[in-house]
């Protein structure tokens, strides 16, 4: 993609709300995957439990940021530069 639109990362992290965090030493975590089902994201952690007994895992479900829309951002940029 040649540019990049803040609503199309948006979009797409609500349709993967489930994730799959790797927990890190010092309290840092990393994401290993998205998904669309909660059943999808417990089917992968199953895989990757077995696959790397000694790491730690969890599953969240992580409510997306929202997102103003067009009429949103131009009522805004109007009420600033009034």
């Amino acid at each position: 993609m040649p540019y990049k639109d803040p609503s199309v990362g948006a979009y797409r992290a609500r349709l993967y709300p489930w994730a799959i965090i790797r927990l890190l030493p010092k309290l840092q975590r990393t994401v290993v995957g998205r998904f669309r089902s909660r059943s999808d994201a417990m089917g992968h952690l199953r895989c990757l439990r077995m696959l790397m007994p000694e790491a730690a895992f969890i599953v969240i479900f992580e409510r997306p940021l929202e997102v103003p829309t067009q009429e949103e951002e131009k009522e805004t940029v109007l009420s600033v530069g009034e």
